[in-house]
Formats: C-alpha cells, sequence, structure tokens
C-alpha cells in the first residue's frame, strides 16, 4: 500500500479552452499563491485542477479526455488528487459524477470560494483583480464581463457562464494598474459580449468610457478588442480607435453568418443587409482596422444556396482574420429542437472551403505589406527566429512576424519597428529598421 509522503502540495492548474478560461485560472492561482500555496501551470504537481470548456464537442472531448488520463495518474499514484472546474463541470456535472467517479471534486463557473477551500486556501476579496498571469509577460487578458445575455440558437454559454454581469470601470482600471506594474504592456479586452458592456450597471452601452479610462493607464501601450456583438455596437468606439493611439485598429466580431434564413434561425437580431452596412461603417471610420471574425457552417437547415451566399460574401468583404468551424449541436440549446441535417463531411468539406477562400484573400492581404515598416511586439524567441506581432494581430489565432534571430537581436517584451520583406499566408517576414 502506498504511505502518504510528507512532501508539500503542489497545485497544477491545467487551462482548457478560450481566453475567458485562461483568465479565470489566473485568478484561482493569484488567490491559491496568496494563500501560500506552491501552484504551477501546466507543469509537473502532485494536485491537479482541471479547468474545462464545454461549448461545442471537439472542446468537449478534449476536456474529457484531460479528465480521463489525469484520473488514470491518480489511480496509478501518480498524482494525489484531481478537481475538475470550468464549463464542462458547470454544464455537465451530474453527468461527470456519475461517469467518472473518481474526481475528487467537480465545481462550476461560478464556485471558486469552494475550488479554493477544497485546495485549502480562503477566498480573500481584497485581492480582486489580482492574478498570476500565464500569458508572456508583455501581454494579458482583462475580461470586462461575465455571462452573456444574447439568445442565439445554437450557443450554450448562457447555459455555462449565466446572464451579462459588467464589472465597474474603478475596478477594471485598478486591475490595469496591476498588470502594468508588472510590465504588461497590451491588454486584451475580452467578455462574451463587448457591445453589452455596461448596459447591466450603467444603463448605456459604455464600452467607449471603459476605454477612454484604461488608456490612461501608465505603461500599457496597446488595448485590443476582443468578441464584441455585432447588433447594437457602440459606435462612439470607433471614433475613440481613430484617434487614440493605443486602441489597435483591429476589432474581433463574430458574425457566425451571412444569409438571412440562417441568421434568422440562429436568432442573431440581423440581416445581411444590416451585418454589411456596419462593416462598411466600420471601414469608413476606420479605414486601416482589421477585422477578425468566425463563422460556422453547416448549421441545421444550411442549403447549398445559404452556403454559396456565405463563400461570396467572405470573397466580397475580404476580412484580414477569419476562422471557420463546423456547426456543433448543443443540447439544451433552441437549435436543438432543430434537425442536425447537413451531414458531417458536408460540414467539414463547407469549413475547409472557406478556410482555403480566406487563405487566398490573407496572402494577398500579406504580400501588400512587404515593404512596409509595423510597429510590433516582441512575443517570445522561437528556434531561430524572434516571433512579433503587430497591432493588427492578435496572440495564438493570427498572423505572426518573424524575424531572424542568428541576425538580429531583439528583446522579447518589448516593441520594435520592423520592416516586412516577405509574406506567406499567415506570416510576415522582417528585418528591424537600422535604429534598433
Amino acid at each position: 500500500m502506498r504511505t502518504k509522503s510528507l512532501k508539500k502540495n503542489k497545485i497544477n492548474v491545467i487551462t482548457l479552452g478560450c481566453s475567458k478560461n485562461t483568465y479565470d485560472s489566473e485568478v484561482l492561482m493569484g488567490q491559491l499563491k496568496a494563500s501560500g500555496k506552491d501552484v504551477v501551470h501546466e507543469e509537473e504537481g502532485n494536485i491537479v485542477v482541471i479547468n474545462t470548456c464545454g461549448f461545442i464537442d471537439n472542446a468537449k472531448a478534449e476536456s474529457v479526455n484531460t479528465i480521463l488520463e489525469y484520473v488514470d495518474k491518480k489511480d496509478r499514484g501518480l498524482v494525489d488528487k484531481v478537481f475538475v472546474t470550468g464549463c464542462l463541470s458547470e454544464r455537465y456535472r451530474p453527468d461527470l459524477e456519475k461517469e467518472i467517479p473518481n474526481v475528487d471534486q467537480y465545481f462550476g463557473t461560478t464556485e471558486l470560494p469552494l475550488l479554493l477551500k477544497a485546495l485549502g486556501a480562503d477566498y480573500k476579496h481584497e485581492l480582486l483583480g489580482e492574478r498570476l498571469t500565464t500569458t508572456p509577460k508583455n501581454y494579458a487578458y482583462l475580461k470586462i464581463a461575465e455571462g452573456c445575455d444574447r439568445p442565439c440558437s445554437f450557443c450554450a454559454i448562457p447555459l455555462m457562464r449565466g446572464k451579462h454581469v459588467s464589472q465597474t470601470i474603478e475596478k477594471l482600471v485598478k486591475e490595469t494598474e496591476g498588470l502594468a506594474k508588472n510590465g504588461v504592456k497590451e491588454l486584451i479586452l475580452i467578455a462574451q459580449d463587448l457591445t453589452y458592456y455596461g448596459l447591466d450597471i450603467y444603463k448605456k452601452r459604455n464600452l467607449a468610457e471603459l476605454l477612454e479610462n484604461l488608456i490612461k493607464v501608465e505603461g500599457i501601450e496597446w488595448i485590443r478588442l476582443h468578441y464584441a456583438f455585432p447588433t447594437g455596437f457602440p459606435m462612439d468606439v470607433l471614433e475613440l480607435m481613430k484617434r487614440e493611439p493605443k486602441i489597435c485598429n483591429y476589432i474581433d466580431i463574430p458574425l457566425q453568418h451571412i444569409s438571412d434564413s440562417v441568421l434568422k434561425s440562429m436568432r442573431r437580431g440581423t440581416t445581411y443587409a444590416k451585418t454589411t452596412q456596419l462593416l462598411k461603417d466600420f471601414r469608413a471610420a476606420v479605414p486601416e482596422m482589421a477585422i477578425r471574425t468566425t463563422l460556422i457552417v453547416g448549421y441545421p437547415g444550411e442549403t447549398e444556396e445559404d452556403f454559396e451566399i456565405l463563400k461570396n460574401w467572405v470573397q466580397e468583404m475580404k476580412f484580414e482574420r477569419l476562422g471557420c468551424f463546423a456547426y456543433s449541436h448543443e443540447e439544451n440549446t433552441h437549435a436543438y429542437l432543430l434537425d442536425d441535417d447537413v451531414p458531417a463531411e458536408v460540414k467539414q468539406a463547407r469549413a475547409m472551403e472557406i478556410m482555403d477562400l480566406q487563405s487566398q484573400i490573407s496572402w494577398d492581404l500579406n504580400q501588400e505589406k512587404i515593404g512596409q515598416t509595423f510597429k510590433c511586439i516582441i512575443d517570445r524567441k522561437e528556434g531561430q527566429y524572434f516571433v512579433g506581432r503587430t497591432e493588427f494581430d492578435s496572440p495564438d489565432v493570427d498572423n505572426e512576424v518573424l524575424i531572424d534571430a542568428s541576425k538580429f537581436y531583439l528583446k522579447t517584451g518589448d516593441f520594435a519597428n520592423i520592416r516586412i520583406t516577405d509574406a506567406t499566408e499567415f506570416d510576415l517576414y522582417g528585418e528591424p529598421e537600422n535604429n534598433q
């Protein structure tokens, strides 16, 4: 029989899913550290906390496989305890408890104090906004709201994250000041829906006022906007983006589809004409803006004609950044009542067709950058390259700028002016300007 060792516990936090989960893991780790716990992110530890994703089938499968992997390690005596938190746990806890009973305890998305207690730590209110960041030191995510009030038919997020709750401007400024003191230069604003920010607590869409306050924080040089809903977008944000150099000329606005019949069934509250006009307004207000969007293909009832409309529109709009997903039939959503009638292989073929189209658009747009100079932030050194990004690129999902490390030296975490010398579909190659 295995005897209990006297070694000090080390808690390993594993993060799956989106940047909002990354943020939650960082808050958890900050709290654990403040309670004197030894905590690491995705390294070796005898106590494991898995922060799961439950958004679509692939993400759920990855979460379940990770839980099974660590339960197996626990059975073999390689780890002592396994705790599960996050969206999958929030959504499927009774099923998980039944199917994988060897997990020590499951927690939902709002049960941080209970999770901390199980880990022998206290929830400290005074730590509001303090976290142990897991991203490179030069950028960090700032979650400005939790949950979502939108009725999109395909989306399970309200089931896992609840109603929209905005954080106050004061709290977010304080959190940003703390991040800046720790060397963060780029702030990536995230929420299920940035567009809705402030409606619940200020009774108006208040993203512009929040930005006005955040740009005053010393040390922050770039502020990037992620996940804005198209309906009701606060246009005063564009005026601010145009005049304020700290706000990146970049927006992530998931549009999901463009065929009117699909948009109506998705309950998106918009139309082909309104969405196209919104994008034209964006381009007119900030011509140099990079727009990132995500699309869903294979939604119930999506016909060949709907798909052709989407394809032609992608070709016409020439998004700087685009991701495409095959529809995932999620129980307890409104769309689950519909017949999931597009075969899996057709969904995949359509997604690939959109991405092939996008890679050509991206190649063309990148070729235009050759010979131009861009301010880039240097995230890391990888192999023979320093890897940076322009203001038009978000970490992990967008283009990167590669600089030959055998010829040039750059400091990670710093900004540098890089002249682009070559480009592929999703990467730029460059050299520092002579004044580096």
